[in-house]
């Protein structure tokens, strides 16, 4: 009998279990041409938006934000692309802001420096950066920087969760996150990474009591790793226990790449409660 994946205990496996737990490529053959069909649809997207693109909002290479303009005077989702901090680059992820578009609503993505040319908290600084640079950006752009959502996916949406604090943010929306880097710091992961358990505490959600009395929703999909699956249960309980505003989903026969299909549609899921976030702020 498998053993549900709420009762999962990362300490007990193995180093092989453990990376395979972690490892989503591994865990969809086909991923690697599910993001080259994104990175196809997405250069045809930037084509077609190409007023604001790679807005510089620091000094290293990625540090650059594109800005999507859905009409004047609109809401702006900030997206946070995966890659466990150490792959990928916003270009691959444009295409997914033809859902939210489609309502009305400016989309952004955020580049940020990638490890082992960064470190975890060089990479949460970052993001806060880009986040300054936007909401004073936002006015001149054509959206409305009272009304900024942020969200991620994979590691993007462990940086979600982090840029929460920002006083520009005022929700989140974290898609198949990573909120407790104690296992990350325990796998293969960590070869470029280089946490230690200092720097591994103070950026894991999961170890702040009070963090940030926000609105967030979590998804995740229910055919991901159950090891992520936990990760994001586990932090759903956590904002409760702390009176934290917080919901909880998973996606129906999603994977760690499917999910992302709910974002794209304009009436995706995750669409609907990007929408619903923007509607209580």
């Amino acid at each position: 009998m498998t053993m549900p994946f709420y009762e999962l205990d990362w300490r007990t496996m193995s180093q092989q279990e453990r990376d395979l737990g972690l490892n989503n490529g591994v865990a969809v053959p086909a991923s690697a041409e599910v993001v080259a069909g994104w990175d196809k649809r997405s250069a045809q997207m930037r084509a077609g938006h190409s007023s604001h693109l790679d807005l510089r909002y620091g000094p290293r290479e990625r540090n650059r934000i594109d800005f999507l303009k859905a009409g004047d005077g609109g809401p702006t989702l900030l997206f946070i692309h995966g890659g466990y901090w150490q792959t990928r680059a916003k270009e691959t992820f444009t295409v997914f802001a033809d859902g939210l578009m489609a309502h009305g609503v400016n989309v952004a993505l955020i580049g940020y420096t990638l490890a082992p040319d960064a470190t975890l908290d060089e990479i949460v600084a970052e993001i806060h950066r880009g986040l300054d640079f936007l909401t004073a950006r936002l006015p001149e752009l054509g959206g409305d920087a009272n009304r900024i959502v942020v969200s991620g996916w994979s590691a993007g949406g462990h940086l979600t969760s982090m840029a929460l604090s920002h006083p520009g943010v005022k929700a989140g929306m974290a898609i198949s996150g990573i909120y407790d880097l104690e296992p990350i710091r325990h796998s293969y992961l960590n070869v470029k990474l280089g946490l230690d358990e200092a720097m591994s505490r103070r950026n894991s959600p999961m170890m702040q009591a009070g963090n940030v009395p926000k609105p967030l929703s979590l998804v995740v999909g229910s055919a991901e790793l159950p090891l992520l699956r936990k990760q994001t249960a586990d932090f759903a309980g956590h904002r409760a226990k702390h009176g934290l505003p917080v919901t909880y989903e998973e996606i129906p026969g999603a994977n760690h790449f499917s999910i992302m299909e709910e974002l794209m549609s304009p009436t995706g899921r995750i669409t609907t409660l990007v929408r619903q976030l923007f509607e209580r702020v």
